[in-house]
């Protein structure tokens, strides 16, 4: 799994449930499993940093395989002492041998051999401060000197260590089949503790969730990250409104709008993707929602269909995800800086696509789940330049208890991990003017 994902033909978390359900492993074997792939990942730049100490040549010289258990042993020498050094040696010494040959097993004992007796390599001195971050914390150094310059080095440490962290579970009650109530007595009693958040319809889950419980088939739960609910009462949408959700794909904002208008009014579910549309229809109808139209259609096109339709417009944009590094941390390996212009060019597409299918008076909610500049602030602000007939909406209705958020102007705000426990976006709301 973690070669495949190193090369970029996987995402761990789509792999690890498909892998596991599958696999037909006891729990334990299950979580530790997914403790492997997950902590690897997290700290990859730590794990390479201690075993390019103990080796002759360069780690990138190694075949994917090796080089892949090489950095599973040492994250359990260093980072799971409930593992016997010397079963982790043993058994990493029996996958060289099987996925490479006498010479790399041997190379394999050699070198966890030595770390077990010697401990982990001294992190580098703190005179560079951000080589430092980079080997303890284990991000890229682009971004954690991009993140030092915006932020600050408290922030950027703090940002960087909560990426390390497992990602809190939240999930959304369907007011519309059962009451957050009602939702967490079900939950307790299947050994579930859930607590209410900031929003009247957001719990925080705990304990042995399963995805596939028994509130999540019949349509009165969906797991979602607070943050991303956060955008649906940004948006803001109200009964009887014509509502076009750009990006739809796979429906997790889409369906909380038409449950948040009380499944009165039109939500049309926009996608490019006719497979990922069609499985969009299928969890719509689970919910038992009718408001909503599943379409095929390009974000980048959506003036010359819908052409002045909506009262409100969501455009949930493709970026580069670093807002999520938390659940997928093989993205701050996979994301370099030339993707950013790239992200730029295809968001100011879909914004420029869009403008024309807003009425007047009329708005556009702007979300990626990413905080850095290119793909916010200075997407918005190019889209204002080239559409006068917009302007920033400074009434965004925060809800009580949200934790101070940044605010670049008026009618943007940018959530962090490290601040406010959800994922990272950054989100900006424009109005049509009807002068």
């Amino acid at each position: 799994m973690l070669s495949r994902v190193e090369s970029g033909r996987a995402f761990a978390n789509v792999l690890l449930h498909h892998q596991l359900t599958g696999a037909h492993l006891s729990p334990a074997d299950a979580g530790l499993a997914t403790e492997l792939i997950y902590g690897t990942l997290r700290h990859q730049a730590r794990l390479d940093w201690t075993i390019s100490g103990a080796l002759r040549y360069a780690l990138d010289d190694l075949p994917p395989r090796i080089r892949a258990i090489l950095r599973t042993a040492t994250y359990q020498l260093f980072f799971l002492e409930r593992v016997p050094a010397r079963a982790t040696v043993h058994e990493a010494v029996q996958l060289a041998r099987r996925y490479g040959h006498a010479g790399t097993a041997a190379l394999v004992n050699a070198v966890l051999r030595r770390l077990a007796d010697q401990g982990e390599r001294p992190l580098p001195d703190e005179s560079d401060p951000a080589a430092r971050i980079v080997v303890e914390h284990s991000h890229p150094r682009w971004l954690v000197d991009r993140w030092l310059q915006r932020f600050g080095t408290r922030d950027a440490i703090a940002l960087c260590r909560t990426n390390n962290t497992p990602a809190p579970i939240f999930a959304r009650v369907n007011r519309l089949r059962a009451s957050p109530d009602a939702v967490i007595a079900e939950l307790a009693a299947s050994g579930v503790a859930a607590t209410p958040t900031m929003l009247a319809e957001g719990l925080r889950l705990q304990g042995p969730f399963e995805v596939r419980h028994r509130l999540t088939e019949s349509g009165a739960l969906t797991v979602q990250d607070l943050g991303a609910m956060l955008i649906t009462h940004l948006l803001d949408p109200q009964p009887g409104e014509t509502i076009i959700d750009a990006c739809a794909a796979p429906g997790g904002k889409t369906t909380h709008i038409a449950e948040r208008i009380g499944d009165r009014g039109r939500v049309i579910a926009c996608d490019i993707h006719p497979a990922k549309v069609e499985a969009m229809a299928r969890r719509v109808a689970q919910l038992g929602l009718r408001c909503v139209e599943a379409v095929v259609v390009d974000g980048r096109r959506l003036g010359d269909t819908l052409g002045h339709t909506a009262d409100r417009v969501l455009v949930d944009a493709p970026c580069t995800g670093l807002g999520v590094v938390r659940r997928r941390p093989e993205i701050k390996w996979r994301v370099h800086p030339h993707h950013l212009p790239g992200m730029a060019a295809l968001q100011q597409a879909i914004l420029d696509g869009v403008a024309g299918a807003v009425r007047t008076g009329g708005m556009v909610l702007y979300s990626v789940c990413t905080m850095e500049p290119e793909e916010g602030q200075e997407v918005v602000e190019a889209f204002l330049k080239r559409h006068p007939d917009f302007e920033l909406d400074p009434t965004l209705p925060l809800p009580d208890g949200l934790p101070s958020v940044q605010v670049s102007r008026p009618g943007m705000v940018t959530l962090l991990p490290h601040r406010q426990g959800t994922d990272g976006f950054f989100i900006a709301r424009m109005a049509r003017r009807t002068t």
